[in-house]
């Protein structure tokens, strides 16, 4: 008896540890990833600008967001010297992004954001994010054990631009006015 109340408190505790796992990355050529993310006007990738940040977010019931780690930035010039289409990807994480709550082999519907700057997206002047994108077949080790399961990939995941907050519009056109106007003076 013993044993057994043993055995089921071990499968409870792994079961509770079974978290599904994405491969974030939004190029890969072999599991059908192609999501560049432009700079407004859709011509230039987004590490043009430097630290632009990227993470991938958990859509709930209601639309509620949960923050998946970990995070990554776009690739830069600096790191991709005379590769400028490289800068419309990122920077692929060293670990997978973990996903709390869906069990290997499950689904979850992902949205991918990015932003320039280091205050977060809310905070961001330029920022946008994808359409929502399901993710099936999660990897991850099955709490009922066996083999561990291949990652899930970002297939589908759709590119998207930068936007300009419009606040960030309205004071570029106030600045440029008052250039104009002092020249002309």
């Amino acid at each position: 008896m013993k044993q057994m109340l043993t055995l089921a408190a071990l499968f409870v505790s792994i079961s509770a540890f079974a978290q599904g796992i994405i491969l974030f990355q939004t190029y890969d050529s072999s599991h059908g990833v192609n999501a560049p993310v432009y700079l407004p006007g859709g011509t230039y990738g987004a590490g043009f600008l430097g630290t632009v940040n990227a993470q991938l977010f958990l859509v709930g019931a209601g639309g509620a967001l949960t923050a998946l780690t970990p995070a990554t930035t776009f690739n830069t010039p600096a790191e991709y010297p005379g590769n400028p289409s490289a800068m419309k990807y990122i920077v692929r994480p060293a670990s997978y992004v973990i996903v709390p709550g869906v069990e290997p082999g499950g689904s979850a519907t992902v949205i991918l954001r990015a932003w320039v700057g280091s205050g977060g997206y809310d905070a961001a002047t330029v920022k946008n994010e994808s359409a929502p994108l399901v993710v099936n077949n999660l990897g991850g080790t099955p709490a009922a054990g066996g083999n561990p399961l291949e990652p899930g990939y970002l297939t589908g995941l759709q590119a998207f631009e930068l936007i300009p907050e419009p606040s960030a519009l309205a004071f570029g056109l106030l600045g440029t006015a008052a250039l104009l106007y002092r020249r002309r003076n």
